[in-house]
């Protein structure tokens, strides 16, 4: 099994309208901020469960969407192949995705506005035929994820979940932990080497 096009969520707890992203994501082009060529913004506000205001990049996207489980959140979307291993390709996707989120709370225009919660993030696998929605690719992915989640999660304070075993949706799984970490915890862990590191 390897993983390249994987979804990342992490959900917010207080945010300003959607509507407010859309010129701190223009000025993400703009200023060229995160590694990823970034191309274009779309408002898909009015779409049901769609995409929300969209940031198009050429090797990832990035939205504010509320999805299929109606609930808030940053979503990073990477799109790209690589040649790197599936495990280090979920520490990169996850790791963009609170690196976003970070930013996004530290912009002075969404200032006191918008906070993350980090009890639960969604990572949903976009490629059906690299990821089928059965029993053993999710124990497959417990396996890629496991060095990383327990360095992210001190002491194994978290647990995995699948979200539906019904094989025509993609595979997405939650991690659930109730330690409180804030989105800058985590990336602080993230560049430990333990972490770092895929199995």
């Amino acid at each position: 099994m390897q993983l390249n096009q994987i979804n990342i969520k992490i959900y917010t707890k207080e945010t300003p309208p959607p509507e407010e992203f859309i010129p701190v994501f223009h000025s993400w082009i703009q200023e060229s901020v995160v590694e990823e060529l970034l191309i274009d913004v779309a408002d898909y506000r009015h779409a049901p469960a769609g995409p929300g205001v969209l940031l198009i990049g050429h090797e990832a996207n990035y939205s504010i969407e509320y999805g299929p489980e109606e609930q808030l959140g940053l979503l990073y979307n990477r799109k790209r192949e690589s040649s790197e291993s599936s495990a280090e390709n979920l520490r990169q996707g996850i790791s963009q995705a609170l690196k976003a989120a970070q930013r996004l709370e530290n912009d002075h225009r969404l200032k006191n506005k918008l906070s993350f919660f980090t009890g639960k993030i969604r990572l949903i696998m976009n490629c059906r035929k690299d990821a089928p929605n059965t029993e053993e690719t999710f124990q497959q992915l417990k396996q890629k994820l496991k060095n990383l989640l327990n360095g992210l999660y001190p002491n194994s304070s978290y647990t995995l979940k699948r979200v539906s075993q019904d094989s025509r949706e993609r595979l997405a799984v939650e991690v659930y932990s109730k330690t409180g970490n804030t989105v800058s915890e985590l990336l602080n862990r993230m560049s430990l080497k333990n972490v770092a590191q895929p199995s």
